[in-house]
């Protein structure tokens, strides 16, 4: 249990190791027991804010579970983690534009302006959809 504000400056490894984590008795890379040699993880050294960026929401996130479970118990973080659940399982026509507001009003993004909420507008996208011919091909009545 965490009460931490700001992510880690580290990055979690995420299975990325380097070559000499991973050689065989040659010095070269085991591709059969490591998987596919990601060279982008050896050469390029992650600024540590890219990290905090990354895992902002989800510590704060974490943080806002943790602190109802020591002020209400342990059923409301549990109520809150059902809600998003079912929140984001509900999910509309596919093929129409996606806007998850209760979801956004769950984590208390409905209060907060972000580049999404002005770059995302279906209006300005380039590609225009015909709702009528998406449902006719995916219901299999086009001829």
């Amino acid at each position: 249990m965490s009460l931490r504000l700001v992510p880690s400056s580290k990055a979690a490894s995420a299975g990325s190791a380097s070559v000499l984590d991973t050689s065989n008795s040659y010095g070269l890379h085991d591709t059969m027991r490591f998987g596919m040699r990601q060279i982008a993880s050896e050469v390029s050294a992650k600024h540590p804010l890219e990290n905090r960026l990354a895992e902002w929401d989800n510590t704060q996130l974490e943080l806002k579970m943790n602190m109802a479970r020591n002020l209400h118990g342990m059923h409301a973080p549990i109520k809150m983690a059902m809600e998003q659940s079912l929140v984001t399982k509900a999910r509309g026509v596919s093929m129409l534009p996606q806007s998850n507001l209760g979801l956004d009003i769950l984590l208390g993004k409905d209060e907060t302006i972000d580049f999404e909420d002005f770059l995302n507008v279906p209006a300005m996208s380039t590609d225009m959809i015909d709702v009528h011919t998406v449902m006719e091909h995916k219901l299999g009545l086009g001829v």
